[in-house]
């Protein structure tokens, strides 16, 4: 059985990320209650595909790549989602 991480990182290659950061942070939720019902997860994705969509779509997008992990194995999800064009004009200031 493959990792969340590995089961995420697959589904959300349908949005061409030309990167893709996934960082397991349950362990900090530890005895949460919504912890029995999945993971907590830090995602940052950048893809065209973002490109001329606003932030509820873009998280829209990503939800629909994951499908059912966020009912069954993903309990929250904090998401940060940029077009190259956003993701270097952050590291190029």
């Amino acid at each position: 059985m493959s990792s969340v991480i590995d089961t995420m990182r697959s589904r959300l290659s349908l949005l061409a990320p030309e990167s893709l950061d996934i960082i397991d942070e349950s362990a900090a939720h530890a005895g949460h209650e919504g912890a029995k019902n999945g993971g907590h997860y830090r995602l940052r994705i950048v893809s065209a595909q973002f490109a001329g969509k606003g932030t509820v779509a873009r998280h829209q997008a990503v939800y629909g790549a994951l499908g059912d992990l966020m009912r069954e194995r993903i309990h929250a999800l904090s998401m940060v989602t940029q077009t190259p064009d956003e993701a270097g004009a952050k590291q190029n200031p």
